[in-house]
């Protein structure tokens, strides 16, 4: 599918310009029309600023940490000033280490590497995969969705009171759902690991580019996230908080970088002493370019205030749910009920829909880029939507197990850089699918659903 851009000339009402925010798709009933991004909880666009800030650094581009010239020690000292900026807008403890990862899932891999020996985790089935599956090598305890938030803090109080109160324990909880985009009640789920000695760390991927997130004021150990959902798509991530786990633990990566002396010992092997610092688990060249992107971001979202972000993002989110209780066919997904505060995602299905087909529909009659699926989050969407949806369609889910076709749903996603005209579009095609139908024949190609040629 071609693509071109082509300049604007309606003002774009959002407060951070975005890239791609100029882009044009075809049609597949012709024509072409501004692409609406509305999969921020997968990848935000970057921000223009990002974008500008890259490119104003590039040409200066050196090896971080390890070399004399000058270039080397600029990009050096944006590396680590990067370090700082991100754990100022995280509002992290003055000692509290920050590592500067791939993205939120190596994060938390890092963190399952750095748990103590016979450490108990307990973890909501609600959670996203990310958080839900680095623990296999500990002892897991998987608890049940929660239907309200405080049955959630009940839920872990009660297991965390039946574990053994003299071994290490940590309790894994996401801050926003990547599913439903309800915040859950980390101060509260935070209070009640401490109170039975167990340590918390925060899934904030859907959270930090929605919400001011901080760790102290919320009492978390750890905190995680990834660049690519913070408007920094450079393949960069972070985990920080709690230093004595990390300097214990093995490097998560072994390898120059993470040893601070290597010597060859009598009987032929080699001797390493590890840094203590956060490059004990940043082993190789650093993405530094990544880690830059990250503090770009965060000064962006900070310079243009947190109060008038979110303000304009419950509009957007209270105008699209309206929009959807007005079709009878379509169902929000929901574990805490309409009245939950939430960040600016939400799911649904629609009677007599596939997702997937309803989502190819958006995409090739409207030019509207949604997601359909599980969301990586299976047992939740399971949850929420029962084993059997008994929905219909031309094309099945992707890669769907044998019976399992119509089980999935459709998940809507903005951000500080969508304009008020993508949701509006969005609401008003949902609306005329479910009255008209499509316009266009569908089918199942390598496991995704497309136009009929």
């Amino acid at each position: 599918m071609s693509v071109s851009t082509a300049a604007s000339t309606r003002t774009v009402c959002a407060p951070l310009p975005v890239l791609g925010r100029d882009v044009t798709v075809p049609l597949v009933t012709g024509g072409e029309v501004g692409y609406a991004a509305l999969d921020y909880a997968a990848s935000a666009p970057a921000l223009q600023r990002v974008w500008d800030d890259v490119a104003a650094y590039a040409p200066y581009y050196g090896s971080v940490h390890r070399g004399a010239g000058y270039l080397s020690q600029l990009s050096t000292d944006l590396f680590e000033n990067a370090r700082k900026t991100v754990a100022e807008f995280l509002d992290c403890r003055p000692d509290d280490q920050l590592v500067f990862t791939r993205s939120t899932t190596d994060s938390l891999n890092l963190l399952a590497r750095a748990l103590p020996a016979d450490c108990q985790v307990f973890v909501f089935e609600t959670e996203h995969h990310a958080s839900l599956l680095p623990w296999q090598d500990a002892r897991v305890s998987y608890l049940d969705a929660p239907r309200t938030p405080r049955q959630a803090v009940a839920t872990l109080e009660r297991a965390l009171a039946d574990r053994d109160p003299h071994g290490p324990a940590l309790v894994c909880v996401t801050g926003a759902s990547n599913v439903t985009g309800e915040l859950w009640p980390v101060r509260e789920l935070a209070a009640a690991a401490h109170a039975h000695g167990a340590r918390i760390v925060l899934d904030a991927a859907q959270l930090v580019p929605h919400h001011p997130v901080s760790v102290r004021d919320l009492d978390v150990d750890w905190v995680a996230f990834s660049g690519h959902k913070l408007y920094a798509p450079f393949g960069s991530g972070v985990l920080a908080g709690r230093a004595d786990w990390l300097r214990a633990a093995e490097p998560y990566l072994a390898g120059g970088g993470a040893s601070r002396k290597v010597t060859r010992r009598e009987d032929g092997g080699v001797a390493v002493e590890w840094h203590e610092s956060a490059a004990r688990h940043e082993a190789g060249s650093p993405n530094v370019i990544g880690a830059y992107s990250i503090a770009s971001a965060c000064k962006a979202l900070t310079e243009a205030g947190w109060d008038t972000l979110v303000a304009r993002e419950q509009r957007l989110i209270a105008g699209v749910r309206a929009g959807l209780a007005e079709i009878p066919e379509v169902r929000v997904l929901s574990l805490f009920g309409d009245d939950a505060p939430r960040v600016g995602v939400i799911s649904f299905v629609v009677e007599g829909w596939n997702s997937s087909h309803f989502a190819a529909a958006l995409s090739a009659e409207y030019g509207i880029g949604v997601r359909d699926g599980l969301f990586c989050a299976h047992p939740l969407v399971r949850t929420l939507l029962g084993s059997d949806p008994g929905t219909q369609g031309e094309c099945g889910a992707p890669e769907a197990a044998p019976g399992e076709k119509s089980l999935n749903a459709i998940r809507v996603s903005f951000g500080a850089g969508t304009p008020d005209e993508h949701v509006e579009r969005f609401v008003n095609a949902v609306r005329e699918l479910v009255a008209d139908g499509a316009r266009w024949t569908y089918r199942t190609e390598n496991g995704r659903c497309v136009p009929a040629v």
